[in-house]
This record gives C-alpha cells, structure tokens and sequence, in this order.
C-alpha cells in the first residue's frame, strides 16, 4: 500500500523541527501532496507533522486520475501513456498506478517526474484545519477517506 500526504496548514509559527520535517517529505506549501511508501520511517515522520498534514491509502482509480490531471514532468509537460511507456515498464498511466499503490514501484521511480503534486483547494473546503479528522477536522490519518479529499481537489 501507499500514502498520499497532502499539507492541509501553513507555515506560520511552525517548530523547527516540524518545518524540517515537511521539508524533508517536500511538502513545502499548502494544497501539495506525495505519494510515499508505507514504511516505519516514513510513518514517524507523518506522526511528528500530524497536526499540519493529511494521509491516508491512495486508490489506484484516484491515483492515476490524479497523476493524468495534475501530475506533471520538468518542463511542466503533462505526464501521458505515451511517456510512462517510452519510460517505464509499464503500458499506462493505469498500470503504473496500479503498481504503485501495491508498493511494488515508487512514483518518483519515473525519469524526470517532479515528485510533488500540486492540487487545487477542495471544494466547499477543509473540514476544519486545526481538528485531527477523528474530531470532524481535516489533519491526521483519514485512512480510505482521502481519495473522497484528493477526488474534491482534482
């Protein structure tokens, strides 16, 4: 499985240590997301910046609609079947999707892909920016939900 991360707050009046943190997942701003192994590393590091992000299992339909959509490559070209062909061992956008919401491949894995994505604000908004999602905000693990979030930020 994989985690999509999204930086749901800002920066303002931010720890040191959570600021370096964030940058060390690449989440430099507000609205930007990663997709990011399930690992015991990685999990310390969401459970440090919990109250500044969101995560949760991307789904491989929400994944590669994201990637088509909003995913980009330096130069800010699109990403297409064609180049994930020509690139990859993988015949689509799909299928790379697929791949990398099992584990099996990491999204940066792709030559010259940009491993942030950036998304619109969701629709009718966040839930709340300072209650973890347990609470009825929008921080912490949402688990499933965040393909609900990532499907209102496409």
């Amino acid at each position: 499985m994989t985690y999509a991360v999204i930086r749901v707050r800002g920066s303002v009046n931010v720890r040191s240590e959570i600021k370096d943190t964030l940058k060390m997942l690449r989440l430099n701003r507000v609205n930007h997301c990663v997709i990011l192994p399930i690992t015991k590393s990685y999990s310390g590091m969401l459970q440090k910046v919990k109250d500044y992000v969101t995560w949760g299992e991307i789904t491989p339909e929400i994944l590669a609609k994201m990637i088509i959509r909003r995913g980009k490559l330096i130069g800010d070209n699109k990403i297409t079947d064609n180049y994930i062909k020509k690139n990859s061992n993988y015949k689509s956008v799909m299928s790379f999707a697929k791949a990398v919401s099992k584990g099996e491949t990491r999204y940066q894995d792709i030559k010259d892909i940009k491993p942030v994505i950036r998304l619109h604000p969701p629709r009718k908004g966040y839930e709340g920016v300072k209650k973890s999602f347990k609470t009825g905000g929008a921080l912490g693990y949402r688990g499933e939900d965040i393909n609900i979030l990532i499907d209102r930020m496409i």
